[in-house]
C-alpha cells in the first residue's frame, strides 16, 4: 500500500500548491475543503490516501445540485505541527473553508488554533487526544467519532473487568500518547488496579522497540498497554511476539486500526482486544458504504478514521447546503454551531449527534481479532464482543466548552 516517495509532496509550499478539484455546479462562491493528512509517515495507511478517497466519496455523493461548487485539495502535514499550521494558514487565507482529517494530535491542536483565529473550521476525523474537545476545546472544531478517553474506557475498562489489573505502558512521547496513557491509567486505578510505570519513546523517530519492551517485561505487570498507533503499534506487537512477551503478559493495543491487524496478520494478532467506532462488516449500511468507496481505494478497506473522514465531510456539506453556501462561508464558528444543531446520519455511523463541545456522539464497539480459521476473507478481521453507548465512553462536557449551538 506504500507509494513511492517520489510521488509524495515533501514541502509545505509544494503541498499547498496541490491541484484543486472542483465538483461543478452553479457559478457561485465555492465551498472549499482540504484533507490535511499523513501521506508518508506512521499513520499513512490508517489515514492518508484512503481518508482522501473517503472525503472525495462524500463530495461525490453530495452531488452538484446545491447551488455551489465544492473545491477539494489535499496535503501531507508530515506529522509536524509547524508544517500543518503553515499549510492551514495558507489554505484559509486562500479561501479554504474547512480542513479535514488531521491525524496526529499535536497537529490537530495546532490547526484548531489557526481555525479559531481565522474563523474557519477543523473537522477532526482521526486525531485522538481528548484535549481537542476538553482542555483545549474551541468553537470552530469538531471531533467525529473517537478519542483517547473513549479508547481507555472501552478497551482498558474491558480488560480490567476480566481481572487484568496490573498494567505498564509503552507510550509515544507526545500529546496523543500521554493522553492515552493517562486516561487508561485513570480507568485502571479507578477500578482497583495498579500501574507500574511507562516507557516513553521518541515519536516519530523510533522503529526498534526492543529496549522499551524489555523494560515492560521486567515490570511484573499483567498487561502491557500500547499507548501509540499506526506502524508503531504494528512494530510493538510484532516485536513483542518475537521476544515471547505475549506469552508472559496480555498485550493491549489501546488504539488499533483495521490496517494494523491486516499488517500484523491473524496468526500473530488473533485474540487481541481493541475497540473501534466503525467496522466495515458491522451491518448492511457499513457494507454498502464500503462497497461504494472501495473502487477509490481497492487495496485498503476503510477504518474508523477513514469512515470518519467520509461522514464528517458529508455532514458539513449537508449543513452548508441547508444554510446556503454564502452563509456557510461567512463564519466557521456559526457553521459549526449549525452542524451541532443538525442530527447526523450516514451509512458509516448511522444516526448520531454532535455535542456542544464539538465531540460526536456514537457507540463504541469492543472487538476481538479473529483466528485464521474464523476469518472468511482478507479483511474479515474482527468479531464484535459488545457495544458501549456514547454515555459510557464520552468524556464529561466541560463548562468552558459549552459553545453555542444553533437550533
Amino acid at each position: 500500500m506504500r507509494l513511492s516517495r517520489r510521488n509524495l509532496l515533501t514541502s509545505a509550499a509544494a503541498l499547498s500548491a496541490a491541484p484543486v478539484i472542483r465538483a461543478r455546479a452553479q457559478s457561485k462562491p465555492p465551498i472549499s475543503v482540504g484533507v490535511l493528512t499523513d501521506l508518508s509517515g506512521t499513520y499513512r495507511d490508517n489515514t492518508g490516501p484512503t481518508s482522501v478517497a473517503c472525503a472525495q466519496q462524500a463530495i461525490a455523493e453530495f452531488g452538484s445540485s446545491h447551488g455551489f461548487e465544492v473545491e477539494f485539495r489535499s496535503a501531507d502535514h508530515q506529522n509536524k505541527p509547524d508544517v500543518a499550521a503553515s499549510i492551514a494558514r495558507q489554505w484559509f487565507d486562500g479561501g479554504v473553508d474547512a480542513i479535514i482529517d488531521v491525524p496526529t494530535s499535536s497537529v490537530a491542536l495546532a490547526v484548531s488554533q489557526v481555525a479559531k483565529e481565522k474563523d474557519k473550521i477543523l473537522l477532526d476525523a482521526s486525531a485522538a487526544a481528548m484535549e481537542v474537545t476538553a482542555d483545549q476545546c474551541g468553537p470552530n472544531t469538531i471531533v467525529w467519532s473517537f478519542d483517547t478517553y473513549e479508547k481507555a474506557h472501552s478497551t482498558g475498562g474491558a480488560l480490567v473487568k476480566q481481572g487484568k489489573k496490573v498494567w505498564t505502558f509503552v507510550t509515544a512521547d507526545y500529546v496523543f500518547g500521554h493522553s492515552l496513557e493517562e486516561q487508561t491509567a485513570n480507568v485502571v486505578k479507578a477500578m482497583g488496579g495498579q500501574v507500574k510505570g511507562a516507557a516513553r519513546y521518541p515519536f516519530p523517530e523510533t522503529t526498534d522497540f526492543s529496549a522499551f519492551l524489555q523494560q515492560a517485561m521486567a515490570s511484573g505487570a499483567q498487561v502491557l498497554g500500547l499507548a501509540n498507533a499506526g506502524s508503531d503499534t504494528v512494530n510493538c506487537v510484532k516485536q513483542a511476539n518475537e521476544f515471547g512477551l505475549n506469552k508472559q503478559m496480555t498485550i493491549a493495543p489501546l488504539i488499533m486500526f483495521l490496517q494494523d491487524v491486516h499488517s500484523i496478520g491473524l496468526q500473530t494478532a488473533q485474540g487481541l482486544i481493541t475497540s473501534e467506532t466503525f467496522y466495515w462488516n458491522m451491518n448492511d449500511r457499513t457494507r454498502a458504504f464500503t462497497k461504494r468507496v472501495l473502487p477509490r481505494t481497492p487495496r485498503n478497506y476503510p477504518s474508523q478514521a477513514h469512515a470518519s473522514a467520509y461522514a464528517i465531510t458529508l455532514h458539513y456539506l449537508k449543513t452548508a447546503a441547508a444554510m446556503g453556501g454564502a452563509a456557510a462561508k461567512a463564519s466557521g464558528r456559526t457553521t459549526v454551531a449549525h452542524m451541532k444543531a443538525r442530527p447526523t446520519e450516514d451509512d458509516a455511523f448511522g444516526k448520531g449527534r454532535i455535542r456542544a463541545d464539538g465531540r460526536g456522539e456514537f457507540p463504541s464497539y469492543l472487538l476481538q481479532v479473529k483466528t485464521p480459521a474464523e476469518s472468511t476473507s482478507e479483511w474479515d478481521l474482527y468479531k464484535v464482543l459488545s457495544t458501549s453507548p456514547p454515555s459510557e465512553v464520552l468524556h464529561p462536557l466541560l463548562d468552558k466548552c459549552k459553545f453555542p449551538t444553533t437550533a
